[in-house]
């Protein structure tokens, strides 16, 4: 079997506890904590999904906190 290379991503500022399990049960990721802080694992694809769902869920959260104002 082929082993798949796999690729870090630091985790965007602002993403929430709830916005990382999300992105953990949507998409083959795991999380690593290294001496730079922690870090998302995946395949680059998965990465590549993974930081789209993030940076939306960080909009989404942004226009409802905006609304509120």
């Amino acid at each position: 079997m082929e082993e798949k290379e796999e690729f870090e991503m630091g985790i965007p500022n602002g993403v929430g506890e709830a916005m990382l399990a999300h992105a953990f049960e949507k998409f083959d990721i795991k999380l690593e904590q290294t001496e730079w802080g922690p870090k998302i694992i995946g395949e680059y694809d998965e990465l590549v999904k993974a930081r789209e769902f993030l940076e939306n869920a960080i909009r989404e959260r942004l226009a409802e906190l905006e609304g509120k104002e």
